[in-house]
């Protein structure tokens, strides 16, 4: 690969320090959004190391925050983790989308209350909307099974 021409290489940089203020961003998305302002790819790479060189750009930070911030929202583990995993986040990245069992138990639960209320579900098809819902927001099949069983609450069977 050939060098950058400097003033390219700092076009790209200072572009990408604006990303960074106004939000953290992976590397892998911030060299696409890069890519889509026409920076070239070498210009791109080298303004992406410097700034990971000076710790303004760190994958790490970058899944620790998604992840907390997705959480927040609502969201499970699995989710979060393939979420990650589409910002380029990979290995020992996606520490940050784990949570233990009881988190994980008491996330599904309470937003199994916030939508369907407390108790039981009355039938079987309601059984199986609880399930579905809670899966598709990312929880592991056996948690969803255990707090729907136990109506939306954590502590149940």
């Amino acid at each position: 690969m050939e060098a950058p021409a400097p003033d390219a290489e700092a076009a790209a940089y200072e572009q990408a320090l604006k990303l960074l203020v106004r939000r953290e961003h992976s590397r892998r998305e911030l060299g696409h959004k890069l890519g889509e302002r026409d920076h070239p790819s070498a210009a791109t790479e080298a303004a992406l190391d410097r700034l990971e060189a000076e710790n303004a750009l760190n994958d790490t930070r970058f899944a620790e925050e998604y992840a907390r911030a997705r959480f927040a929202k609502g969201f499970g583990p699995r989710r979060v983790e393939a979420e990650l995993r589409e910002h380029g986040i990979e290995g020992e990245g996606l520490a940050p989308a784990s949570l233990g069992d009881e988190a994980e138990r008491q996330l599904a639960a309470s937003q199994l209350t916030k939508r369907f209320g407390s108790g039981e579900p009355a039938d079987f098809k309601q059984r199986t909307k609880r399930m579905r819902y809670l899966q598709q927001r990312g929880f592991a099949p056996e948690v969803c099974a255990r707090v729907v069983k136990a109506g939306g609450n954590p502590e149940g069977p």
